[in-house]
């Protein structure tokens, strides 16, 4: 008679579910989103766009150009204007359409010229009903763009040197980079030349256009860009042997499952950043996982393999030769958005100026191009932070510059509150979003200034910065916010549906490179927030000791001092 022991023993193992990695040999794809790239390389869309589409308009759009391939151009379809946030989930794609486009334009490292914002900011009048917003990817999206335009518009941008080309699909995206590269006097390093290399030789090269997702880079010659959440970020240090190079990490990201990066313990020099950079991407392609798009991202690859065999694999199988171990960078005492005037390493200056949350308008961007110019400057800098630089003013020119900037609603001397606001689109044009997040960032700013003025005017009052999300995806990095606030629908005191959130508490990068607090139950209605940052944020200044941090004082605080 058999035991159930020796039954269990002698059963044939189960075989566990391929993952899809090409690598592996599963290259039949596993999900509509694959074969929809394996049925059509999503960068011959443009040509449909040009030739079929501007012509017959949004109703003769293929559905899988439309939510699928268009991605590789920069083009997502907006949500349609009344559509309640409860309802996001439960509607189709078809039904949350509008015939409209948000656009991103792709800014590696967020560098314009002040001719190219001028063309951003002309555009937007023109083709985007004036809309604009800085993302966190220093990039320039635009809202309410028609199919008919694109090809005028892309024609455009070309002409001045910008593309929407993998600004976003399952592709190598945007490279952030300090929007002080080659300026700053704190740079170790600047990421310039190899981000302009992998430019040449990548963006829009066939094979790196189908990626399980989409794929994030970071390259910094400082720690400014959030490198710990990126799928793969060189971040500059010196080596004590080789001079300045490049530490590398892999596996970042945040969403739904949140994971730091891990170092690979390797230093690169400037001119191996290129080939480095696309060995990681191959490992992406070849093994990462293409069956459930929530586990595609290339931080569960790290996650599963660890930082030792990814290294291996990356040495072994793409570069064939071993890289040189390194040390890790310098982590900053306090978080780096070049708000302000600062001095360059050539004895100019560059300033920096906090719009709220991003949002500008192609008016503002005009206004601040031709303000760069009259004070002598031809280069402005998009940031992590959705923050604006002006860069190479003259000591002379700085005052004057500052002044246009702030009449133009930028402010160079900001409040911490707006300093520190950072919100994704939200509800308004998002199809993803449960809640509103740009203005309610705005009337959170403009409440907080008035509520806490006393604070405000405290000259040892701490960086705060407040992230406001409209749905658990995290565009707007909440779960590295000292205040992170992801949008859900909530249940007020009498018992109504209403727009709120949850809440994250103490997350950060560098020294406290970590995810907030989440109080267990605890969330808080969108009418209720002004009451609640001001209630937390007094405990916080209250309860702090000597230097002490937000994020630390979350850690140890009492729930009752946070609810």
């Amino acid at each position: 008679m058999t035991t159930p022991t020796a039954g269990k023993r002698n059963a044939t193992p189960r075989r566990r579910r391929g993952e899809g990695q090409w690598a592996l040999g599963y290259r039949e794809p596993l999900n509509k989103n694959e074969q929809s790239k394996k049925d059509d390389n999503p960068l011959n869309v443009r040509a449909r766009i040009e030739n079929i589409y501007a012509h017959t308009g949004f109703d003769g759009i293929d559905p899988g150009d439309l939510r699928g391939r268009f991605r590789w151009y920069g083009l997502y379809t907006q949500r349609k204007p009344g559509i309640e946030g409860g309802k996001t989930a439960t509607l189709e794609p078809e039904e949350l359409d509008d015939s409209y486009f948000m656009l991103r334009v792709r800014s590696d490292g967020g560098a314009l010229t002040t001719e190219q914002l001028h063309l951003l900011g002309e555009l937007s009048h023109t083709y985007a009903r004036d809309t604009a917003d800085i993302t966190d990817r220093q990039n320039i999206q635009y809202h309410w763009i028609q199919i008919e335009d694109m090809p005028t518009i892309w024609q455009r941008l070309e002409d001045a040197g910008l593309t929407t080309m993998e600004a976003c699909g399952d592709s190598p995206r945007v490279i952030l980079s300090s929007p002080v590269a080659g300026i700053s006097a704190d740079e170790v390093i600047d990421g310039t030349p190899a981000i302009e290399e992998i430019k040449r030789r990548y963006i829009g090269a066939p094979e790196f256009s189908n990626l399980p997702r989409k794929f994030k880079t970071a390259i910094t010659g400082q720690p400014d860009v959030a490198h710990e959440v990126h799928d793969v970020a060189f971040v500059g240090v010196n080596h004590p042997e080789h001079g300045p190079g490049f530490d590398v990490w892999v596996g970042g990201g945040l969403s739904t499952n949140p994971m730091i990066g891990k170092r690979l313990g390797a230093w690169v020099p400037l001119d191996e950043v290129p080939d480095v950079w696309a060995g990681v991407v191959s490992v992406f392609r070849d093994y990462g996982y293409r069956r459930l798009r929530h586990r595609a991202r290339i931080k569960f690859l790290v996650k599963d393999w660890g930082p030792e065999k990814f290294r291996e694999v990356l040495e072994t199988k793409y570069l064939g030769r071993e890289l040189i171990d390194g040390p890790a960078p310098e982590v900053p005492e306090r978080p780096i958005d070049h708000v302000g005037v600062h001095q360059q390493r050539d004895g100019q200056y560059y300033v920096g100026a906090a719009p709220v949350a991003g949002r500008v308008s192609g008016t503002t961007l005009m206004g601040v191009a031709k303000a760069a110019e009259r004070a002598g400057s031809t280069k402005v800098r998009l940031t992590p932070q959705q923050k604006l630089v002006v860069l190479d003013v003259a000591e002379s020119e700085v005052d004057g510059l500052r002044g246009e900037l702030d009449a133009l609603g930028l402010s160079t001397e900001p409040s911490p509150w707006r300093r520190g606001v950072m919100a994704c689109t939200g509800i308004e044009f998002c199809k993803l979003a449960i809640v509103e997040t740009k203005q309610r960032a705005k009337d959170l700013v403009d409440d907080l200034e008035k509520r806490l003025a006393d604070l405000t005017a405290a000259a040892d009052l701490p960086p705060l910065s407040i992230h406001l999300n409209g749905c658990p995806n995290s565009c707007a990095r909440i779960q590295t916010a000292d205040i992170g606030l992801k949008g859900q629908i909530v249940t007020d005191a009498d018992g109504n549906q209403v727009e709120g959130f949850q809440v994250h508490l103490g997350g950060g990068l560098g020294l406290d490179a970590g995810f907030g607090r989440k109080l267990r139950g605890h969330k808080v209605t969108s009418a209720e927030l002004g009451d609640y940052v001001e209630r937390v944020v007094r405990n916080f200044i209250d309860q702090r000791t000597d230097d002490e941090r937000f994020a630390q004082w979350a850690a140890r605080a009492a729930d009752d001092d946070l609810t």
